[in-house]
């Protein structure tokens, strides 16, 4: 498995007692990621708030930064991405916010130090379009949402 080293800046020295983004267990794909928030935020139900991580990255060109909801305040709270997954571009230099949304009933407070997202860090492939005047045919053609059944 490769590593690579990731520059991080912290946006303040007393968001100190935050964690920096960890892997919880040597399977997992992606670093948690923890809430800098100076007070406890309050999320509404319908309400999307931008969260302070407290941290700038200097991703190395050749990768990016994806940002992935949590499944636990997913199933457990309906606190979702609405941009999931968000992507932290390698020239991106200001400071990393999770963009949450409140898609339950009740209200959901974010405490500093809270677990709020994942980071999983991923190879990019440059593509270049080439206009054309005609595309070749596929098994699934011109077929749509949901075009081969719900089950």
């Amino acid at each position: 498995m490769e590593t690579i080293r990731i520059p991080c800046r912290r946006t303040c020295l007393e968001k100190a007692d935050v964690p920096l983004p960890q892997y919880m267990s040597s399977g997992a794909s992606g670093m948690d990621i923890f809430a800098a928030v100076e007070e406890p935020l309050v999320i509404e139900p319908g309400q999307t708030v931008a969260v302070p991580t407290g941290l700038v990255l200097a991703i190395p060109e050749g990768y990016e930064g994806q940002i992935r909801p949590r499944s636990g305040l997913a199933l457990h709270h309906n606190i979702g991405l609405l941009n999931a997954p968000g992507t932290i571009d390698s020239d991106y230099r200001g400071e990393v916010k999770i963009i949450l949304t409140n898609f339950g009933k009740d209200d959901f407070t974010i405490h500093r130090g809270d677990r709020i997202a994942q980071l999983v860090v991923q190879k990019v492939v440059k593509a270049e379009l080439e206009e054309v005047t005609t595309i070749p045919d596929s098994p699934r053609g011109r077929g749509g949402f949901g075009h081969t059944g719900t089950g």
